[in-house]
């Protein structure tokens, strides 16, 4: 097993007053040379936006974005005319495919919105731009793994690349496998609440640990812990 251990508070950070934002990945004006992605994992920026406030419309390609709000709302419109709302519960993929421009606004003027944003490098090139969102039932995850983003399940929203998103809600005192989706993958775990051990590294919260070069691998929960596992082939050729 090969790891590397990303410290929550060694993220990057940027705060624009409307949006207050950590970076597990070198993004915009954060640079970190050891810290540029995880496979085929580009982007996870963990965003706070206040209230009315957000993304206005801009354009990306050949990228694959998921959006995953833990708390708040986000207003969604894009080139395709695609007009959407996603809650916390929602998971929504693009595949920007061939260029398209979209804003993210907070749903709510008098409360803040926090989402994560995910980058992943697509399979294929210059597909047609999609969108996709489905909402999950949390009671599925507990103490197991729920796919919510996925190249195979039709229960999960489609992405362009043999990637899995998988959450997990683990009690304390309970430990866990996980079974790597496709042999020559890694798996970045970033953890969004809680305290967990994984090969006797501890993560508390935000904290993130890439696993590679396995087939599996335990994670023990100390306390109640929310888990994000993105599972991503670790070669861009």
């Amino acid at each position: 097993m090969k790891t590397i251990f990303h410290k929550a508070s060694e993220r990057g950070h940027a705060n624009f007053g409307w949006l207050d934002s950590h970076h597990s990945f070198s993004f915009g004006q954060y640079h970190n040379p050891a810290k540029v992605h995880f496979g085929a994992l580009r982007v996870l920026n963990d965003d706070i936006i206040t209230g009315g406030s957000g993304f206005g419309a801009h354009p990306h390609d050949n990228m694959e974005i998921v959006s995953i709000p833990l708390a708040g709302a986000l207003e969604h419109k894009d080139s395709t005319g695609t007009k959407e709302v996603i809650r916390q519960g929602d998971v929504q993929i693009m595949s920007a495919g061939t260029g398209l421009q979209h804003s993210e606004y907070n749903h709510y003027s008098d409360k803040t919105t926090n989402f994560l944003q995910v980058w992943v490098i697509p399979k294929k090139r210059n597909i047609d731009p999609r969108y996709d969102q489905k909402t999950f039932n949390a009671e599925a995850r507990k103490n197991t793994f729920q796919i919510v983003v996925a190249p195979d399940n039709e229960s999960a929203v489609w992405i362009n690349q043999d990637a899995w998103f998988s959450l997990s809600d683990i009690q304390g005192g309970k430990k866990i496998t996980y079974k790597v989706k496709k042999e020559g993958n890694g798996v970045y775990v970033f953890l969004l609440e809680g305290t967990v051990t994984i090969n006797d590294q501890v993560l508390k919260k935000r904290d993130a640990l890439g696993i590679s070069e396995v087939q599996d691998f335990d994670i023990e929960a100390s306390a109640d812990a929310q888990l994000l596992l993105i599972d991503v082939p670790m070669s861009l050729s």
